[in-house]
């Protein structure tokens, strides 16, 4: 039975999460959205027995979980990506979460004021917050990143025990992100953050997400997702 992704069908945004997962375990997925343009997503939010507030969602069968975090909580010791006991799953559910806030935080850049206007009709609003973002933000959460890999008592290779986990998938896509929208403020802090730069790099040569970086299915980061590049919020 293949797992069905509901999600956005023209951008990465949070579904690239669950999708990075899916394609780190070679699970048999299908990306709903893009085959009908998000009609049975749209449908499934209005009439689902568990509706989700907002996509993404994952279905199994007749289980439909939303939320990124408790996706991954789902499906992470069914695909191998999430460790043996309930403490060090806990852990890392919390290292997800906090994972969470700075995507937030990241779109909270290019729409600080109102999530309904554009860009464009909040662009004094966005130049302070990204500049508060870039001066002290990033620099916040990957550190605490560094610190978590630099502690972790099987070594510095994963976050969370001796093999990969979701929340090592996660790590690499939220500095890719960052290194899309903000290239400057980025490049100075992994360059402080060896550990998660390695991880980065650790992730992207994995034989399957590799083979996914390069296929149609990674659809590349545009100004309409969560990571956005406008060059004057960057600096």
């Amino acid at each position: 039975m293949a797992y069905e992704l509901f999600y956005w069908p023209g951008i990465q945004g949070r579904g690239e999460f669950v999708r990075l997962a899916l394609e780190a375990a070679g699970a048999d997925y299908v990306d709903v959205s893009r085959q009908d343009d998000g009609a049975a997503m749209m449908r499934l939010m209005k009439s689902g027995r568990t509706p989700s507030f907002a996509p993404p969602f994952l279905r199994l069968g007749d289980r439909t979980v939303g939320q990124v975090a408790a996706i991954l909580a789902w499906i992470g010791p069914q695909l191998g990506l999430a460790p043996n006991g309930d403490s060090d799953r806990a852990w890392l559910n919390q290292i997800q979460l906090t994972l969470a806030d700075l995507v937030a935080e990241t779109h909270d850049t290019h729409h600080p004021v109102d999530l309904m206007a554009y860009y464009d009709d909040q662009k004094p609003e966005a130049a302070r917050r990204a500049q508060g973002f870039r001066d002290h933000r990033i620099n916040k959460f990957l550190n605490w990143a560094e610190q978590v890999l630099a502690r972790n008592p099987a070594g510095p290779h994963w976050l969370v025990g001796d093999r990969l986990t979701y929340a090592d998938l996660s790590l690499f896509q939220v500095v890719e992100g960052l290194r899309y929208a903000f290239p400057t403020a980025t490049a100075r802090v992994t360059g402080d953050t060896p550990h998660v730069a390695a991880l980065r790099d650790r992730v992207a040569a994995l034989p399957r997400i590799q083979g996914y970086l390069n296929s149609s299915r990674r659809i590349p980061f545009n100004e309409d997702g969560i990571f956005r590049r406008y060059p004057e919020l960057d600096g």
